[in-house]
């Protein structure tokens, strides 16, 4: 069972809520369970730079749906299962296959959760496939198939505002076959394996096989507008070599004052593999901060710095769901890892409720990376933006669109990457 993505508060939420003993036989805990689903069109068009001097352009449009079921508790008891299905519409091209295998060539459907929980009192205790969201094990969401562990959590909240985690897995579903099978032109639904991507480590990231994954955890709000968070993770025999540590720890602190709200964030990660991974170089740290400003008649703004090892980089953790402060909204984390690297990144927000237009808000972003020269000097320039409207008519119905464009500048040799995402999902 792998290290996956867990939502600590939507566990805690509804693990508490099956202690009420709600159905009076199993056979009406089955019939006051909940359904719920979602009805997906997404399109993500991609345009590089090639070696030849020429530009490469691909493009893919998915469909997708999943349908998940929740019982009702019965003497805390419950169990909730998600079927995610998805396929390429019409024939992709070969160039589509390629530049999107580990994201949207994909097709079929795939169990995604399927566990027992039980509560007792203030503990839960969920086991089987399910969606994890911790900041070590975290499987993505940003592509069609939502990436999912196999295994078991306990979560535990009789310390006064303190969220206490502990998780084993020994199985991960990427969100593509390509993802832990090296297959390219499949297109395949995903399917749960003994491998994992692990975020960050390089910069198109590191896919290898694992026998299992333990963590640790714990969140602490007792300091009013202060909440301290820590993890730890152990994932053993990565790559049939050796373990591999993976921690983390952050400190948030929100300063509320007259219409406005100023956050201070830190955070402190970092890497450590066993001896026979030792040229690999992933003995890395990764040391951030940040400051933003939320709630400002609609604006918001924030600027984040992050910086890393000079010999080693950093895995900042299992599945393609861990981030960092100074990600960008769709290259995302791997590229501020790498080691001796030093990552930047301003935004911008805003709500257009505050101008009358209910749903609609956006999102700005400038981030760049400076990497030494020991490091072989690889930079990169990130423009992104992005809107997202939650249509008011009707409700469950939200559309998104996003564009970034990424300069990379290898030893003065410069490429461009841009990339368009567009999202339309309703919900019910």
């Amino acid at each position: 069972m792998k290290l996956a993505k867990l939502s600590l508060a939507a566990m805690v939420v509804a693990g508490l809520a099956s202690s009420s003993f709600a159905a009076d036989t199993l056979a009406d805990a089955f019939k006051n369970g909940k359904v719920s689903g979602e009805l997906k069109a997404w399109y993500f068009d991609q345009s590089a730079d090639q070696s030849n001097g020429r530009m490469n352009n691909a493009n893919i449009t998915t469909l997708g749906a999943n349908l998940g079921y929740v019982t009702d508790a019965f003497y805390g008891f419950t169990f909730g299962a998600t079927f995610q299905g998805a396929g390429n519409a019409g024939s992709a091209e070969t160039s589509a296959k390629s530049v999107f295998k580990n994201d949207e060539y994909t097709g079929g459907g795939v169990l995604s959760e399927a566990y027992v929980a039980y509560t007792l009192s203030k503990t839960t205790v969920k086991v089987g496939r399910q969606y994890i969201d911790t900041p070590l094990v975290s499987g993505s969401g940003s592509r069609m198939f939502k990436e999912a562990f196999e295994g078991a959590v306990i979560i535990n909240t009789d310390l006064p505002q303190t969220v206490l985690i502990a998780g084993y897995v020994d199985k991960f579903q990427g969100r593509t076959s390509a993802i832990t099978s090296g297959t390219v032109t499949t297109g395949d639904a995903p399917k749960f394996r003994n491998s994992a991507a692990f975020t960050g480590a390089t910069q198109s990231g590191l896919v290898a096989s694992f026998d299992d994954g333990y963590t640790l955890g714990v969140i602490n709000s007792s300091i009013t507008n202060l909440k301290l968070t820590a993890q730890y993770a152990l994932v053993t025999n990565v790559a049939d070599l050796d373990d591999v540590d993976v921690y983390y720890t952050e400190a948030n602190y929100v300063l509320p004052l007259s219409g406005f709200k100023l956050g201070f964030d830190a955070n402190f990660r970092g890497s450590k593999t066993g001896n026979a991974l030792d040229a690999l170089n992933f003995e890395g740290h990764y040391t951030a901060g940040r400051i933003s400003l939320s709630e400002l008649a609609g604006f918001g703004a924030l600027f984040a710095y992050g910086t890393t090892s000079k010999s080693d980089s950093v895995i900042a953790g299992m599945g393609n769901g861990p981030t960092s402060y100074t990600s960008t909204m769709i290259r995302g984390t791997s590229k501020v890892m790498g080691k001796d690297t030093d990552s930047y990144l301003f935004q911008a927000s805003y709500d257009f409720s505050k101008l009358g237009v209910a749903g609609l808000s956006a999102i700005a972003q400038y981030g760049w990376t400076d990497q030494g020269n020991a490091a072989g000097n690889v930079d990169f320039k990130n423009i992104a933006g992005g809107l997202t409207y939650v249509v008011p008519a009707l409700k469950g119905l939200t559309t998104s669109l996003q564009y970034e464009t990424q300069e990379k500048d290898s030893n003065g040799a410069k490429a461009d990457t841009d990339e368009l995402w567009f999202k339309a999902g309703y919900k019910f």
